[in-house]
């Protein structure tokens, strides 16, 4: 009799246990499930990671600012794995926006580096994968003030892709990143300088 006391009152502080660890979450693990750009080994919470907080980047004037929102998409991926850039007014009103989430939240894009130019006509950001495919193509993107638009930095070099995700900017509106030196040559790479105001004036409208 007293076996079956004592099994019983081990069955009702494994249930306890089990209650009190629903309702109050391990915070590492909450914060491991919430960033990183990562498939999880188990799936998260549906509701979970509601608190995290978007990328905001200001330009230097203080007239605009991007904002770069993880996408959300998959409860098998931490929510940052692929992203939404917006961009606002300082007065907070959106100017435009650009999604690179895909349907099941592994065929997109997320947010690696970003940066206004110096000038603030230009907001500059690197990409990787959030599906691993092509490790080596960082691509680049290009928020221009003038027009309201974004395109591709890949568009101003003749089509060739960004084989790393730094860049940096060496005048007022140019940037440096790297691509290749010849097509399909992935370890002969070279840096290529790029004027966006010129390149931008030689893309057509959209």
């Amino acid at each position: 009799m007293r076996f079956r006391a004592t099994s019983i009152g081990l069955g009702l502080l494994a249930v306890l246990a089990a209650s009190i660890a629903a309702l109050v979450p391990d915070t590492a693990l909450a914060d491991a499930r919430c960033t990183g750009h990562q498939l999880l080994p188990l799936r998260r919470p549906e509701g979970s990671c509601l608190t995290i907080a978007p990328q905001i980047f200001a330009a230097h004037d203080g007239a605009l600012r991007a904002v770069v929102f993880p996408a959300d998409v998959s409860l098998d991926t931490t929510p940052d794995m692929e992203s939404r850039i917006v961009i606002r007014s300082s007065a907070g009103d959106t100017m435009t926006s650009k999604d690179y989430s895909s349907a099941r939240g592994m065929n997109g894009y997320y947010v690696y580096r970003a940066g206004w130019s110096p000038d603030s006509q230009f907001f500059v950001y690197s990409m990787m994968s959030s599906g691993g495919h092509s490790p080596w193509s960082f691509p680049i993107g290009v928020f221009a003030r003038k027009g309201n638009r974004f395109v591709g930095l890949s568009d101003m070099i003749d089509g060739r892709p960004t084989l790393s995700g730094e860049f940096k900017f060496v005048g007022p509106h140019t940037v440096t990143a790297v691509t290749w030196r010849q097509m399909g040559s992935l370890e002969d790479k070279v840096p290529v300088t790029v004027d966006l105001e010129a390149a931008l004036s030689r893309l057509p409208p959209d």
